[in-house]
C-alpha cells in the first residue's frame, strides 16, 4: 500500500462506525467513509466537539452540521496551499490520500528537469480542484488542466494563486474530457505525463454522460495516443469507481503494450491517529516508461 504520510496540516484522528474524525488545519470534521465498517469504541474527545459533521441521509445525500467552522479556510501540503470549503456530498476540496501520488510524479518531473533540455508537458483529466495540477507546476512542468465543472476549475485557479503558482505555464479548461482528448489527438498534441481521476458517473458541461464501466477502457486507449515519444508517466486513480488494483494493472498493461511500460497498481491509504492502522482510500495505477 502507498501511504500518504507526509501531511502536517491534515490527519485522520480516529475511525469507527462508518465515520472518520479528521483534522484539517485548525478545524476538525466528521465525515462518512464506506471503508470504515468496524465499530470500535470512539475514544477521541473531539468526536463530541468537531467543527463540522456530515450526516448522511437514508434517502441519499446528506447535510452538514457546523459548530464554529468558517466558510473557507486553508491548509498546506509542502509548498502548496489549498482553499477548503465543505460542500455537498461531504467533500472539502482536497483528497488528502492523493498526496502520495503527487510526491511520486513530482519527483519524476524534477529528475527529468535536471537532465532534459525540453519542457515537460502534463495533462490532468477530471482535474477537480487541482491538487495534481499544482504539484506538477511546482515541480517544473507545464500543465493542461481539464474538468467539466466551471466551479471546480475556478477553485483550482484560486488554489494556484494561494500557492504562488499563478504565473506558471498552465491552461485552465472547462470541457468534457472525452471530447477534449479526441480533439487533442486530431491536433497532434502530445504529453509527457497524463493523470486521470475519473468518476464512476458524471456529466460534461453540455450534458455529456460518463459511465465508468462503459467508457474507461476505450478512453484509456485514446489517452495512450496522446503520449509523447519520450513519456514519463501515467497515473490512473480509482476510488468511487471501486476498480481493484488488478483491474487497473491489466487495463494499463494492455493499452500500453507497445510502449515498453512498467505498470504497478496498489491500494493507497492514510495513517490513522498515530497508530499502525491505515485507512484504505481506493487504488492507483502508476506507469513509468524508463
Amino acid at each position: 500500500m502507498w501511504i500518504a504520510d507526509g501531511w502536517q496540516d491534515y490527519e485522520v484522528l480516529e475511525t469507527s462506525s462508518g465515520e472518520k474524525l479528521e483534522r484539517w488545519g485548525d478545524y476538525t470534521l466528521i465525515r462518512p467513509d464506506p471503508q470504515v465498517i468496524w465499530q470500535t469504541e470512539k475514544t477521541h474527545p473531539l468526536w463530541k466537539k468537531a467543527n463540522g459533521h456530515y450526516h448522511r441521509s437514508s434517502k441519499g445525500g446528506g447535510e452538514w452540521e457546523f459548530r464554529g467552522l468558517p466558510e473557507t479556510w486553508q491548509i498546506r501540503y509542502r509548498e502548496l496551499t489549498f482553499n477548503l470549503q465543505p460542500f455537498a456530498f461531504k467533500h472539502t476540496g482536497v483528497f488528502p490520500e492523493q498526496a502520495v501520488n503527487w510526491d511520486w510524479f513530482s519527483e519524476l518531473i524534477r529528475r527529468e528537469n535536471r537532465t532534459a533540455d525540453r519542457p515537460i508537458r502534463v495533462l490532468n483529466l477530471f482535474a477537480y480542484t487541482g491538487g495534481a495540477t499544482l504539484s506538477a507546476l511546482a515541480a517544473g512542468a507545464s500543465v493542461t488542466h481539464v474538468d467539466a465543472s466551471k466551479g471546480m476549475v475556478n477553485w483550482a485557479r484560486d488554489n494556484a494563486v494561494s500557492s504562488g503558482l499563478a504565473d506558471r505555464p498552465v491552461r485552465w479548461l472547462v470541457d468534457d474530457c472525452v471530447k477534449f482528448v479526441a480533439r487533442e489527438i486530431r491536433r497532434g498534441n502530445r504529453y509527457d505525463g497524463i493523470i486521470l481521476d475519473p468518476p464512476s458517473y458524471g456529466r460534461g458541461p453540455k450534458g455529456e454522460i460518463w459511465k465508468i464501466e462503459e467508457a474507461i477502457y476505450p478512453f484509456l486507449k485514446s489517452c495512450a495516443a496522446l503520449l509523447s515519444d519520450e513519456p514519463l508517466f501515467m497515473l490512473l486513480n480509482s476510488y468511487t469507481t471501486g476498480l481493484q488494483a488488478g483491474v487497473l494493472t491489466y487495463m494499463l498493461r494492455d493499452v500500453l503494450k507497445d510502449r515498453h511500460a512498467c505498470v504497478i497498481a496498489e491500494e493507497i491509504g492514510l495513517p490513522t491517529g498515530g497508530t499502525s492502522q491505515v485507512l484504505p482510500c481506493g487504488c492507483s495505477g502508476r506507469v513509468t516508461f524508463r
